[in-house]
């Protein structure tokens, strides 16, 4: 059974870094795309960015949610059974829960899906917050 870790939230101000990390193991995630999800207090949770399998015809292509994009970039190392998010440029409204999730890939669809309801195995989540 593939169980999720994420580790690398924190605290930061606006303006700065953080690397996240999920690492898999139980089984090889090589057949599962992966996604990063956040969720605020009060708010439902959201999809952030998502890496599909490289096994498939989407061969690891990647979705970013538009408030994220050129700020946020996901990428994955199959070797270390990791998956990153690198969060740069970071806004106070980014501060929330973020989770990564797996679901096995489809192995002919050629896009990364990003919806919350599309994966069903899910980490204990990191806190991230951006404040001053």
């Amino acid at each position: 059974q593939l169980q999720l870790v994420e580790s690398g939230g924190g605290l930061v101000q606006p303006g700065g870094s953080l690397r996240l990390s999920c690492v898999s193991s139980g089984v090889s995630a090589d057949y599962y795309d992966i996604g990063w999800f956040r969720q605020a207090p009060g708010k439902e949770r959201e999809g952030v960015s998502c890496i599909s399998s490289t096994e498939g015809v989407s061969g690891g292509s990647t979705y970013n949610a538009d408030f994220v994009k050129g700020r946020f970039t996901i990428s994955r190392d199959n070797a270390k059974n990791t998956v990153y998010l690198q969060m740069d440029n970071l806004k106070p409204e980014d501060t929330a829960v973020y989770y990564c999730a797996a679901e096995l890939t489809d192995l002919y669809r050629d896009y990364p899906r990003c919806g919350v309801d599309d994966f069903d195995t899910w980490g204990q989540g990191t806190q991230v917050t951006v404040s001053s």
